[in-house]
């Protein structure tokens, strides 16, 4: 964890999260590029002084460890920065995963491409916004800056950002992939990530205590979900 306060001055108490007492909020940034989240770290540090406020900055290169942080952290945590290319996810199945387990959490999803299917189906797991990593950083410190986290109380200055999506990203098929994600099941989401990490239905039904029978019947539900016609179309749709 990163922390934001002068070398020089005395350390604040801190509350029972770990945070500094009087920090407005928590930031957890989700990349395994040292230099991204060094660079989002410093980004913030800058913004914060200009306000006074004190914010403290998370940091994991995987979402097991994102995971880990959250939940120990979660009363402080404001904002969720999460890139979708993590060594342990496939596609979406990291943001998935983070809204099972915490559906109040705040997210923004942080992406290597402009991928239309992929900004549809992360907002329409409950993203917060949708940004390329190519987009201006602007953009990051504006919805930084709505929801509060560089206002010494911690207090939206303004109403908060609708989702985001880049522009360009609109069409029908990518509002079918958004409504595809919204209709699995937790099970189904859970069958889908072993399918994008190219296990196969016996590996499955072993992993979920399921019948193979089960399992082809889930795969092919989320293939005419996503109107799909095989497993390898769908995993090169979804990474």
């Amino acid at each position: 964890m990163a922390s934001f306060d002068s070398p020089s001055a005395p350390p604040p108490p801190l509350t029972d999260t770990g945070v500094p007492a009087g920090v407005s909020g928590a930031i957890l940034v989700v990349d395994d590029h040292d230099l991204l989240r060094l660079g989002v770290s410093a980004l913030v540090q800058a913004q914060a002084a200009t306000s006074g406020a004190r914010i403290s900055v998370f940091e994991a290169g995987n979402i097991a460890d994102a995971l880990a942080l959250y939940a120990a952290n979660e009363a402080a945590i404001g904002l969720v920065l999460l890139d979708l290319a993590l060594p342990d996810t496939h596609g979406l199945s990291g943001l998935a995963e983070f809204r099972l387990r915490f559906p109040a959490a705040r997210v923004v999803v942080l992406s290597g491409t402009a991928n239309s299917t992929l900004a549809q189906g992360a907002l329409a797991l409950g993203a917060s916004a949708f940004l390329p990593k190519s987009a201006d950083l602007k953009e990051m410190v504006g919805f930084i800056r709505a929801c509060g986290l560089f206002e010494a109380d911690g207090t939206p200055q303004q109403p908060l950002p609708p989702a985001v999506l880049p522009k360009s990203l609109s069409g029908y098929a990518e509002f079918a992939h958004a409504s595809a994600w919204q209709e699995l099941t937790p099970r189904q989401m859970q069958v889908l990530q072993w399918v994008l990490e190219g296990k196969a239905n016996k590996e499955i039904a072993h992993l979920a205590n399921l019948s193979e029978g089960t399992v082809k019947n889930h795969v092919s539900t989320i293939l005419l979900l996503f109107g799909m016609r095989s497993r390898a179309q769908l995993i090169s749709m979804l990474r």
